[in-house]
């Protein structure tokens, strides 16, 4: 057997460790970044919400540290196919895609105060309760896309007060109309409700609508703020509809309101409230793409306030 010359140097490998790729960097950068960012700045909003969106920060979060991971790895450089190339990048491409959609859900905060007497806040409903039992109709109300539910607390609240149960319910991501059918759920869970009224803002009227035109629906009332139904509701019998809106409205104009007039019943009461905006519907801040009011916050809430009393009978 040959012995080994000590002074041999060994050969080299083939490749040089090098990096992955930037892109996974990239994407696990903004991924955690985003998921930090609106933990950060609307913590309140999104702890009082439907508890999805939490889940979708924190598995956004925890995917971005493990790309970060993967990232820092070293690999032997050899040749690979295009095809090849392209499927690695994918991984960061989705993450950085439900990054984005994360920042976009990102909700409005509740300006107003939430609490007080009578209100019970669930995982996935806040429920205004009236201090003895209900003694007129209950109420199922759907909040505005990204709106925290907590902004309809207020303006709600006085409905509670003269003896109807009002349920919030806390759509999942923040959108009404992922999950129309919660309001089966609040009518099975409130037997000592006779009757009831199902309602919501912008997005959350038309979830609203939704539910109420399904056939084993229990909703005789539909109240609608600032919103119009997606399907056709002209047929529908049995079902009182009271259409609320605001003059001054950027995002759900008068001609909006107008056009929805032939997709409601015949009796449906249309209530327009003057230089009222979108924003006026809750307790949320300026919206973007609103109108610009030409009444006060209190004024324009009095009065779809007192409309939706009025629906509640």
């Amino acid at each position: 057997m040959r012995a080994e010359d000590p002074t041999t140097t060994a050969a080299p490998r083939r490749g040089v460790p090098v990096p992955r790729r930037l892109g996974a960097v990239v994407a696990g950068v903004v991924a955690v970044g985003v998921a930090a960012w609106v933990a950060v700045t609307r913590w309140a909003a999104v702890a009082a919400g439907h508890p999805s969106y939490g889940w979708l920060l924190a598995g956004l979060a925890v995917a971005g540290v493990v790309m970060l991971a993967w990232s820092t790895r070293v690999r032997r450089r050899r040749k690979r196919g295009g095809w090849n190339r392209a499927a690695r990048a994918v991984p960061a491409v989705v993450l950085v895609l439900a990054a984005v959609a994360a920042g976009w859900l990102r909700p409005f905060p509740a300006t107003a105060d939430a609490g007080g007497p009578g209100v019970v806040d669930l995982s996935t409903s806040i429920e205004l309760r009236p201090a003895g039992p209900p003694v007129g109709s209950g109420l199922v109300f759907y909040p505005g896309a990204r709106v925290d539910p907590r902004a309809y607390v207020a303006i709600l609240r006085p409905l509670a007060e003269a003896g109807h149960l009002v349920v919030i319910v806390k759509p999942p991501l923040g959108l009404a109309l992922l999950a129309p059918a919660q309001a089966a759920g609040v009518v099975a869970a409130h037997p000592e409700v006779g009757r009831w009224v199902v309602g919501g803002h912008s997005m959350g009227g038309v979830a609203a609508a939704k539910y109420a035109e399904e056939p084993g629906s229990r909703a005789s009332g539909l109240v609608l703020w600032a919103a119009y139904p997606a399907d056709d509701l002209a047929s529908r019998t049995g079902l009182a509809v009271t259409s609320v809106s605001g003059t001054a409205d950027g995002l759900t104009t008068a001609a909006d309101v107008e056009a929805s007039r032939a997709r409601l019943p015949s009796g449906t009461r249309f209530v327009a409230v003057p230089g009222a905006v979108h924003a006026d519907f809750g307790d949320y801040g300026p919206q973007p793409g609103d109108g610009v009011p030409t009444t006060d916050h209190a004024t324009a809430q009095a009065a779809i306030r007192q409309a939706t009393l009025d629906a509640l009978g």
